[in-house]
């Protein structure tokens, strides 16, 4: 008889041994899946984490073009101011009228129509300008360079082509000095 208690209490102790180890295989799994979620949070916090690097590269760069831009900003309300002051201590003059064309006197035959092309409108502006520039010229001045800029202004064809090339260098020249970095 004591065999066979001693054989039930093995059996029940083998039956809580067995129970036991289920509950301790169910946390071991449950152990698991934690690790694996962990496994993946810690590859998407570092997916993330290259993103943020990524992301504050592109702000640090975004912030370095945002101070040039600044920066000429700065400089283009310097040049205006410049512009605005000297615009001021110009001479309030009103526009002068652009020279008139003598008419033609009566001829017994129909004149042929005149053409007038771009160049020689232009050059009418050309020579009305010089005559203002010429009339703002204080009196002490020699009227030898206005009669340059004359002669230069109504030269041409060849003048205004390399007038125009000095004009574009200069608006390069001061496209480049404003905006440069």
């Amino acid at each position: 008889m004591t065999g066979m208690i001693l054989d039930g209490v093995l059996m029940l102790l083998l039956v809580a041994a067995l129970g036991y180890g289920v509950r301790l295989e169910k946390k071991l799994s449950a152990l698991r899946a934690g690790q694996q979620a962990f496994a993946t949070a810690v590859t998407e916090l570092n997916t993330a984490a290259g993103r943020a690097e990524s992301a504050l590269a592109s702000l640090r760069a975004s912030g370095h073009e945002t101070d040039l831009l600044h920066d000429r900003i700065v400089k283009a309300r310097e040049v205006r101011a410049q512009l605005e002051s000297l615009i001021a201590r110009g001479p309030d003059t009103p526009r002068a009228p652009v020279r008139d064309v003598p008419k033609p006197t009566l001829v017994s035959a129909p004149a042929a129509p005149v053409a007038v092309t771009a160049d020689d409108e232009r050059a009418l502006r050309m020579a009305a300008l010089a005559e203002r520039i010429q009339g703002m010229a204080p009196a002490n001045r020699a009227a030898a360079p206005v009669a340059a800029i004359l002669g230069a202004l109504t030269a041409g064809r060849t003048a205004n082509q390399a007038a125009k090339q000095s004009l574009n260098q200069t608006r390069r020249n001061l496209d480049e000095d404003l905006f440069a970095a």
